[in-house]
């Protein structure tokens, strides 16, 4: 990769940001690509994050993908928000414009994606169990709510934190049940998605029944194989893990940066071979 006076860049935004997989994924699309564009990693203390997007356009950045603990604050720092991120309260996407800071959420688009095209999954008519209710959760349950979810269960370990999500499913046909964690076990349901930390630490969750037809979907990425995939696994049903939605909602990033549609299968060659 060749860095001269004529490269776009682009970035994430973060704190900390040493183990993000952007920067590889991006500048690997941008080198299969042969597009001279650089994706560089931007350490920001939450303090600093309005001084840091203030100088995006100074600096010439095309954008930025904006990682935690940012994204509502930066939801909040964007001259423009999209419908997404303003339901999620979160952005994860910067584009620098004549108008200033466009502030963007892939995920849910993301997610959506990687349902249909890695995971094969149509969410029309089915039921859901959602462990979280934190950004990325919502980001999944809007995802849900716009497929044709017809109930989702949303377990917690303090129930009365589902306001956000709630909010962010405003206005949507979607019938929606906030249980305690515990209680996840009695749930009868299609997909169940992590979208927790649990399960970092080989730390179980209380899933509920699960068979050949079901598809649990955890959103981390490590461990590459968590328990709740291995449990998954065990009773035969199909499980994923959160690479799929990060090169997805990557992948929508470049998109709206460059113009260009980026080549996923060297992207994710990439990020496993890293996570190996």
């Amino acid at each position: 990769m060749r860095v001269d006076a004529g490269t776009r860049t682009v970035g994430v935004i973060g704190w900390p940001v040493e183990r993000s997989l952007s920067p590889l994924i991006h500048n690997t699309a941008f080198i299969a690509m042969e597009m001279n564009w650089v994706y560089v990693p931007m350490p920001v203390p939450p303090e600093a994050l309005p001084a840091a997007l203030a100088g995006m356009a100074a600096l010439g950045f095309a954008g930025a993908n904006v990682t935690m603990p940012h994204k509502t604050q930066a939801a909040a720092l964007a001259d423009e928000v999209s419908d997404d991120a303003r339901r999620l309260n979160a952005v994860n996407t910067l584009v620098v414009n004549a108008g200033g800071l466009a502030g963007h959420n892939t995920d849910a688009p993301g997610f959506d994606r990687f349902l249909r095209r890695d995971a094969g999954f149509d969410a029309s008519g089915r039921r859901a169990l959602l462990f979280g209710a934190g950004g990325a959760a919502r980001a999944c349950a809007l995802a849900l709510a716009r497929a044709g979810l017809v109930h989702l269960t949303v377990a917690l370990r303090e129930p009365a934190r589902a306001a956000a999500l709630l909010a962010a499913l405003d206005g949507l046909d979607l019938d929606v049940e906030v249980i305690a964690m515990a209680e996840a076990v009695a749930s009868e349901v299609d997909l169940v998605i992590n979208a927790t930390p649990l399960g970092t630490h080989d730390e179980e969750l209380p899933l509920p029944s699960l068979g050949f037809e079901s598809l649990v979907v955890d959103l981390l990425y490590r461990p590459a194989v968590t328990p709740i995939q291995r449990t998954a696994r065990e009773a035969g049903a199909a499980a994923f893990g959160g690479l799929g939605l990060l090169l997805h909602q990557a992948a929508l990033s470049f998109e709206l940066w460059t113009g260009r549609e980026p080549p996923l299968d060297a992207m994710s060659a990439a990020a496993l071979a890293e996570l190996a």
